[in-house]
């Protein structure tokens, strides 16, 4: 990593409060390059706090932007942080109204040339798309980092129609302690008891809206781009690594955008910035890479961004199962269109009998984390325990030539159910000749949906059925020895939530299967031109993590309970621990999550999330506390959740609520 402390412009940053059409001021912090002259502006939009939590990460890159000429923001969405307000629902229409009129307001100022940008990963990728769909005059170009276009199908909700449990529950465990955190009297002033008071009066649980739309409705349609993608008129930077669960999205925008105003980048990386250096790398000089979108889209500079290959990929190496890579072999890979022409759809046809499937319920537990983070345990470990668990096909790779995929691998299954409700899941895996199984990709339908998400429809009992469902895309290369195995089971927990009767299975007739791959046909010259500066990044905040003597607890530890079947998994998702800040902040944060199943029984699935949040300003005698507890168990019938919210103010309690909701199953 390079420390940039040289720049073009000198800077200088204020924290401000920018005026909402309702009154409510959201709370903002603007890098600018000191000069006369007016520039564009850059947005970034958040719930996360840019006072301590995202603090440090924006102090990487917005004085970074503001060095090469830009007015870098960092606002806070309304109900968090130190902006006014309640929290609502996350991209709500509130949010993205208040953010088209921070654009207008940014544009606005003297020192802007009316020209805005929008960047974002995650939330910020999601709202930096949803508002380029509205269309504000101003904003001319976004860069949208691991983010989504389909807010039911590639977001932490549902997963081929399926209820995600690892993270339908751990997000919105997440989102109810983030809500609940109080604004700082640092910087929101003596009324911040009172925003806070009045914030936790608006708190809801997400879970209970999320759990009430359980297909593909108007709910998730709003937000979704690809509802309309004529809708978005700036140009689109798409950007996603092959380890988060999002990267589909930069696949859809580049073939649905038109060409002249999108480029797509997907590297190896996980659900971070490219420039972190945070495993899986390699990491790239993504600020710069984004200078000069901006620099185009936003100066007019002719730099020669729009004669980049329309996607850039990464095509990864074979390499043997691990939980963490600091660097992964491979190549970087470019295409002049998508759909390419250069990558041809090749069927493998499954052989055999038919075979009756019937996976024990904590098949998924090698799974690794749905939002793989750059931790020692996020990836998924060898697959051969997930193998024995499903019907597996095997497809070896000829001596001479590597099979290279880029893209979204699908199957067309042949199945027969004697229940109405069930699910399939699809892993593709690359088998070495030791025997070593690398999770290269997966996916999963939710038999109720396989007629369109929109509907559930039960199964015929007893009647055989073609499905077909896409899987992940992805770009990898299996090598000449090995094998080419595509696993199927009808359990995989915790990331999809079982239903009553899916524990009968399924049986699948091979005669009528098969796995379709994106084969990659030869080198592109494209392919050689890839290249990249090395990272670069500004100063560091100078945040510091207290050293302690207690032993780190694990990331990801599997128990198993041999006598009554009953297995558990415990994560600590170490978002970011204990930290003190450079102006007196102590931010003390730990959460656990636990997942639990018995392993012949669907309706022993639990899951539990834990949180506690302390703020602290020693020299001025505040403290202030949040703990949550949120926990999701089902029956027959529906799910069941459980959460409570406990606010303190040193040793007073000044908040307290439990919630406690029955919400019906009626698909996922």
């Amino acid at each position: 990593m390079i420390i940039r402390t040289d720049f073009p412009y000198a800077t200088a940053h204020e924290d401000v409060r920018i005026p909402m059409p309702d009154g409510v001021e959201l709370y903002a912090r603007i890098w600018r390059p000191v000069t006369d002259e007016p520039v564009p502006a850059l947005l970034e939009y958040l719930p996360y706090r840019l006072t301590d939590w995202t603090a440090p990460r924006d102090r990487q890159r917005h004085p970074w932007y503001a060095g090469h000429g830009y007015a870098s923001v960092r606002v806070d969405v309304r109900g968090h942080g130190c902006s006014g307000g309640r929290p609502g629902d996350e991209y709500d229409a509130r949010e993205l109204a208040d953010g088209v009129a921070v654009v207008e307001w940014l544009a606005a100022q003297p020192w802007c040339t009316g020209a805005v940008g929008m960047f974002g990963i995650s939330w910020g990728g999601f709202n930096s798309l949803q508002i380029a769909a509205l269309a504000p005059e101003p904003l001319k170009a976004v860069v949208t980092v691991c983010s989504t276009d389909d807010r039911y199908d590639n977001d932490v909700h549902y997963m081929g129609g399926s209820v995600l449990a690892v993270d339908m529950q751990a997000w919105a465990a997440t989102m109810l302690a983030f809500a609940s955190r109080p604004p700082d009297p640092r910087y929101a002033g003596d009324g911040w008891r009172q925003m806070w008071l009045d914030r936790l009066e608006g708190v809801e649980p997400l879970i209970h809206t999320w759990l009430s739309h359980q297909t593909r409705d108007a709910y998730w349609r709003h937000g979704s781009v690809c509802e309309d993608y004529a809708a978005i008129g700036a140009a689109v930077l798409a950007v996603g690594g092959w380890h988060d669960p999002y990267r589909d999205t930069v696949l859809r925008l580049v073939s649905a955008l038109p060409a002249g105003r999108v480029r797509g980048l997907i590297g190896p990386w996980s659900h971070q910035y490219p420039d972190r250096g945070l495993p899986p790398g390699p990491a790239i000089g993504f600020l710069q890479e984004t200078l000069r979108w901006w620099d185009h889209w936003l100066k007019g500079a002719d730099n020669g961004v729009m004669d980049e290959p329309l996607l850039r990929a990464w095509i990864s190496g074979s390499h043997p199962p691990a939980t963490t890579y600091e660097e992964l072999p491979g190549r970087w890979a470019g295409e002049k269109s998508w759909p390419s022409p250069s990558i041809v759809p090749v069927s493998y046809g499954l052989q055999g009998a038919p075979v009756a499937v019937a996976s024990p319920q904590h098949t998924g537990l090698d799974a690794g984390r749905f939002f793989p983070f750059g931790n020692d345990a996020d990836l998924p470990p060898d697959q051969r325990e997930e193998d024995a668990k499903s019907a597996c096909f095997e497809f070896p790779v000829a001596d001479g030539e590597a099979v290279e995929i880029l893209g979204r691998p699908s199957v067309t299954l042949r199945l027969r159910m004697d229940v109405p409700y069930g699910q399939v899941v699809a892993r593709l895996c690359d088998v070495a000749p030791d025997g070593a199984s690398t999770l290269v990709t997966r996916g999963a339908l939710n038999l109720s949906a396989r007629h369109g998400r929109d509907r559930a429809v039960p199964w015929r009992a007893g009647a055989y059925e073609d499905v077909t469902f896409e899987l992940n895309g992805i770009g990898h290369s299996f090598p000449p020895g090995h094998r080419i195995r595509l696993a199927l089971s009808s359990a995989y927990w915790p990331w999809i939530w079982p239903r009553a009767g899916s524990e009968a299975g399924w049986t699948l007739d091979p005669a009528g299967s098969t796995l379709e791959l994106p084969i990659r046909g030869s080198d592109s010259p494209l392919d050689a031109g890839i290249a990249f500066e090395p990272p670069e990044q500004a100063e560091p905040l100078g945040v510091v993590h207290p050293e302690t003597l207690d032993a780190p607890r694990p990331e990801r530890v599997v128990v198993r309970d041999v006598a009554r079947g009953v297995w558990r998994l415990e994560v600590d998702p170490r978002y970011g621990g204990t930290r003190v800040y450079p102006d007196g902040l102590e931010y003390e944060e730990d959460a656990a999550e636990v997942y639990e199943i018995q392993q012949s029984d669907p309706l022993s699935a639990r899951t539990r999330s834990e949180w506690r949040i302390r703020l602290h300003r020693p020299e001025e005698g505040w403290d202030a506390r949040v703990e949550t507890r949120s926990e999701i168990s089902c029956d027959e019938g529906g799910f069941l959740t459980v959460n409570e919210v406990v606010c303190r103010e040193g040793d007073e309690i000044l908040f307290h609520r439990t919630w406690q909701r029955r919400l019906p199953r009626a698909a996922g």
